[in-house]
Formats: C-alpha cells, structure tokens, sequence
C-alpha cells in the first residue's frame, strides 16, 4: 500500500470516529497541546564526530523548558516516536507543514512545532576538533588552537495548525556564549565527555559548557515566542465516541486508541442504549436513548484500542463518549 493511501485511510479513521468543535468555550477545553518534532539540522556543518543528534537534544530541551511554564500539553516523547515510526515518514518529510498536520491529527494535538538549527558551533571559522574525540578535561590544547573563542546557536522554529497545515507563527532563538574559551568546556573544560559517542544535552556537563550556554539561551528565545504566540492556535475540543469491547471485573477495553485521540489518564464516560426511537413509517432509527452507568479512567492506549478501570458495571457495548463539560 502507499504511504498516500495510507494516511488517506488514517484520516478517514480519525474524522469517523472523532469529531472536531472549533472555538470552544475555555472551560471547556484543557490547555493547547502541542508536539515538537526533532529539530532539522542538515545545514550545520557536523565539525563532532559520532552519532551526537543535537535535533533531537534541542527538541528535548524545549519540551522541558515548555512543560516547566505550563502554558502547553505537550505529547510525551516515547509515543511521538511510535507514531513516527508508524507513520513512516522520512526526517525531510517530518520538517513539511503538510506532512507535520498529518502526523499533529495522529497524535490529537492542535499545533506541531518543526524546525530547523542553523547555527551551532563557535565564531572561529578555523576551529577543529582534530581526532576522533576526547573528554572534555583530557583533550590537549594541540588539536584545538589556542585562540579563544565564543559558542553562537540559533534556532528556527514554526507553529504548525494541524487542521488547516498553516503556519500559525514562527519563532526564533539565538544564542551566544557570554564567555570565551579554548575547549567546549570553557577556558579548559572539565567533567563529561565528547566526541565518538553522543552527548546528553540536558546534563549539567553539557550545560555547564560553552556551547550549552549559547544552546539554553536559543532554546530560551524560541520558548519565549511560542508561549507569547499560543493565542494563535484555535482551539480544539476533541469529542470522543467508541464502543465497550471487552470486560474483565473492573477493568475494559474500548475499541479506539491513540489514532482517535485517546490518551492515558483521560476519563470518559460509559453510556448504555436503554431506549432506541424509530421512525414508524420508515423503520429508520432517529435517535438512541442512554443512560450513564460508569466512568472509565484510561491507564494504557494502543493504536486502535486502550483499556482502562470502569467506576460501575460496564458491559460489551456500551457506548464511550467525552465527559460534557460540567460534569
């Protein structure tokens, strides 16, 4: 099967059994929430060695610094990386508007962050690491030069509407070591490691560096601009409609999942059919009376299903739906 047909049958999965209210009144609604892709760092010219991702270790920084403001919901790390890897999309493919709004609607956010390092380094054109690595305190002044030399990262960034694929605004972060210095560490580095393997850019080592300074105040900028823009994004109330597929005790398994914006935590209502209204000419049924008998708090979500633990006497067939609010 194509990728174009399958994201056409994940689409039509999605808008069957969840349906979208626009402008929703707040508290109706929980915070925006949001996904930041791994940032796209081709144009940077790699002057480490190894396997380090610094996409991946900016985008990791501003989840943090996001999750620590609080203005977003932000979609834990582990289960963007599942749906990518179900979704299958090239890293060039991911960094796309449209493709971004595809992968947002899988994950039920209302915007995708994508973006873009277009510097990372230092301002001495010349510098060079040399070998193929060291560690930060141990590297000898011989294969650096002996010029100081200052860290300088800028980042881009794009806030992404997942239902319409418009960029929503755009945000930019630059940043710039305060101090100057021989090493990554500063004027002689000390504590951690670089070079063959990757580098963990949320640790104190990193951060303590040169280049983690420069890197936190980017990350700083682009945070600054997305949570000053959050009022761009429309907000989306996500209405949920499923089925009651299995019970076991207290525990259920309903029949939608993450593609249909489930998550783990969510609670939601178990309503049964207790009356059932048909057109007496035609037969055609009008509408479908029910009754709440219990809640079901979600404790773990797959694609197309999750379970969860029921407050009442829930049976196979019973009907799933969002809490109204006021609930």
């Amino acid at each position: 099967m194509s990728r174009s047909v399958k994201s056409v049958l994940v689409g039509l999965a999605i808008l069957l059994t969840t349906s979208f209210v626009l402008a929703a009144p707040p508290d109706a609604v929980a915070k925006k929430r949001i996904a930041i892709m791994n940032f796209d760092f081709g144009t940077v010219q790699q002057w480490w060695s190894g396997n380090w991702d610094i996409g991946k270790g900016i985008s990791d920084m501003l989840v943090t610094k996001l999750v620590k403001d609080g203005t977003y919901s932000l979609v834990e790390r582990k289960i963007l990386d599942q749906i990518l890897a179900e979704q299958n999309f090239s890293n060039s493919d991911r960094a796309n508007p449209l493709t971004a709004a595809k992968i947002g609607k899988v994950l039920g956010v209302n915007a995708i962050i994508v973006g873009s390092i277009t510097q990372f380094g230092f301002d001495d054109k010349n510098f060079k690491l040399g070998g193929g690595g060291g560690s930060w305190g141990g590297f000898g002044l011989g294969s650096i030069g002996k010029r100081s030399m200052k860290a300088m990262v800028a980042i881009d960034a794009r806030m992404v509407d997942t239902s319409t694929a418009e960029i929503l605004a755009v945000a930019q972060g630059q940043g710039e070591s305060k101090r100057g210095g021989f090493s990554l560490g500063g004027a002689g580095g000390g504590g951690g490691g670089w070079g063959a393997g990757g580098i963990d850019m949320g640790s104190s080592n990193f951060q303590d560096t040169i280049l983690g300074e420069a890197t936190r105040s980017a990350v700083d900028g682009v945070a600054g601009e997305l949570i000053s823009n959050s009022g761009k994004i429309e907000t989306t109330k996500i209405v949920i409609n499923g089925l009651v597929a299995d019970v076991d005790g207290a525990n259920a398994i309903i029949n939608i999942g993450r593609d249909n914006g489930v998550k783990v935590g969510d609670v939601y209502q178990v309503e049964r059919v207790t009356r059932t209204v048909k057109d007496p000419a035609t037969g055609k049924v009008l509408r479908q009376v029910t009754s709440v008998v219990a809640t079901i708090r979600i404790t773990e979500v797959q694609t197309s299903s999750a379970s969860g633990v029921t407050t009442g006497p829930a049976k196979v067939g019973d009907v799933i739906k969002s809490i109204s609010p006021g609930n």
